[in-house]
């Protein structure tokens, strides 16, 4: 596997050799201080050039970054190529690097580049780069909710239970799946953000998929989130139970904590509905008893 020196020294080597290369710079991970190194990250660079459409017309240029196992085009679908402003090209290597490389135009960076705090310039060969601050992850912070966004997240977690204990109770296992994964769990995962949030002044990042939450919330939370992902086999009914437990007891401190109101009548009500669905045979035909 090719080192980082030695994939670097690829990348800047090309930039310098071609004209039409105008700088360079990389953004993601290897732009964050603040993440640990390892052999899977990406090199996300960014080639900023006078003119896309050679390197759309003839794609073989690509071709001096190694054998690649696998690519996929991100260039913008329908578009002429003498159109593009920004079009890419993500690369697995045959030696397990991978690269995900972008060209963009002079204007299109200059427009865009401020949008994302992570960013580190690596070459600039007509001064084309506005002044920028240090990379850093501040632009992935969690925010702070309003109150209503607060109580629309909660809201959206209570109401979307009903569709999962109905998915179980049918038999429609698939459904119930999507139903929890897709709807209730993004809730609770916003939750968890706010709350690790709260601890640290809103001044951290939660990560994809909340992967940098285990830094900042206590192991033993942190393995009771986990804990509510289940596979085929596994018991969705207590997955669900977990869930509704795990989320009425964080509502309640990250409310506290943001001095904010909580209702917990809403809460007690869906889980009432929810129990009381589970509670039922198959063969019901009546949900509550009159």
């Amino acid at each position: 596997m090719r080192t980082e020196a030695e994939m670097m020294q690829l990348l800047l080597e090309t930039a310098k050799q071609d004209t039409n290369i105008v700088g360079v710079y990389q953004n993601g991970s290897r732009a964050n201080p603040k993440v640990q190194k390892d052999i899977f990250q990406d090199y996300d660079i960014v080639y900023v050039v006078q003119k896309t459409a050679p390197y759309i017309f003839d794609k073989t240029w690509i071709d001096r970054f190694g054998e690649r196992l696998l690519m996929q085009d991100v260039g913008a679908e329908g578009t002429n190529a003498q159109q593009h402003e920004y079009y890419g090209w993500l690369m697995l290597f045959t030696d397990g690097n991978r690269i995900d490389l972008h060209i963009e135009t002079i204007s299109h960076m200059q427009a865009h580049i401020s949008d994302e705090s992570l960013c580190e310039i690596l070459l600039d060969k007509q001064d084309v780069f506005p002044e920028l601050p240090i990379s850093s992850d501040r632009s992935f912070w969690i925010k702070k909710p309003s109150q209503t966004e607060f109580s629309q997240t909660c809201n959206e977690f209570w109401w979307c239970l009903n569709n999962v204990a109905k998915g179980i109770w049918r038999g429609d296992d698939s459904y119930a799946f999507d139903q929890l994964n897709y709807y209730v769990r993004p809730m609770l995962l916003r939750l968890l953000e706010w709350k690790a949030g709260s601890m640290q002044d809103f001044q951290c990042s939660g990560g994809k998929s909340g992967k940098y939450l285990k830094i900042y919330l206590s192991e033993h939370l942190w393995k009771r989130y986990l804990k509510t992902y289940v596979g085929y086999d596994s018991d969705l009914t207590s997955a669900l139970l977990d869930m509704m437990t795990l989320f009425e007891e964080q509502a309640i401190l990250v409310s506290q904590a943001l001095h904010y109101s909580y209702h917990i009548k809403e809460g007690k009500n869906a889980q009432l509905y929810v129990r009381q669905v589970l509670s039922l045979s198959p063969d019901a035909t009546s949900i509550f008893s009159s």
